[in-house]
């Protein structure tokens, strides 16, 4: 879904085509300074700030397709249960009619593929510059994932890595990672030996220059197409 598509489903601000986003964070302050920023940008348009989980929960079921922002504070296995659990009676697309951005003032590797697996589009730090902000907003209303560069561990090297080195083998061995299989699963999965899964690791972080399992399986999302939000 494109920008263009998905804002004539958002409505206009000011004559213009514009994004409605809601932020879920226990701090005013916070929605304040987001409902500043987006006051200057036509194509975003602030629509509500809550301090309450419950409160993002219903408006992700009531509300038209949108970006809402969840702060990590409120919780890591509360957000993962909202985003994967709908309601009683509810299909998950029914429940999740938004683009869910979490962000946080850190957040891990781990923690950052945990939240996109879920189905969050946007990974964020809260210590981001107001431009970054804008960026990740916009890609993330462009169908496409965000996350800021500073959640790898090893920002230097998160560029598209070459695949066409890896031996086939290697490729497949990089396809169960991104998908979260450990190295036993792997090993299952590929009928090979576990020590032999390590090995296969090890020459595929020394290719890519990319350190530890979940820098691979986030390198991934960033290639992902753009995804369409439920209608």
């Amino acid at each position: 879904m494109t920008l263009s598509n998905l804002s004539s489903v958002n409505g206009k601000a000011n004559g213009v085509d514009s994004i409605s986003v809601w932020v879920c964070d226990p701090q005013p302050a916070t929605t304040e300074g987001i409902r500043t920023l987006l006051a200057s940008t036509p194509d975003l348009n602030f629509m509500e700030g809550t301090q309450s989980l419950t409160r993002a929960i219903e408006i992700a079921r009531e509300q038209g397709p949108g970006i809402l922002i969840v702060d990590k504070a409120f919780g890591m296995q509360g957000i993962l249960d909202w985003m994967t659990l709908p309601p009683e009676g509810e299909t998950l697309s029914e429940a999740r009619r938004m683009s869910v951005i979490v962000w946080g003032v850190s957040v891990t590797e781990a923690e950052a593929l945990r939240f996109l697996q879920a189905g969050a589009r946007g990974i964020l730090r809260k210590t981001a510059s107001l431009t970054t902000i804008l960026g990740c907003l916009r890609t993330v209303a462009a169908g496409r994932s965000w996350m800021e560069d500073c959640v790898f561990r090893d920002p230097a090297r998160i560029d598209r890595y070459p695949r066409s080195e890896l031996t086939a083998r290697e490729q497949q061995v990089l396809e169960l990672v991104e998908q979260g299989c450990k190295n036993k699963e792997i090993a299952q999965e590929l009928g090979i030996r576990p020590g032999t899964v390590k090995i296969h690791l090890k020459h595929i972080f020394e290719k890519t220059g990319i350190r530890g399992r979940y820098g691979l399986a986030l390198s991934s999302w960033r290639d992902r197409p753009p995804a369409q939000l439920p209608a």
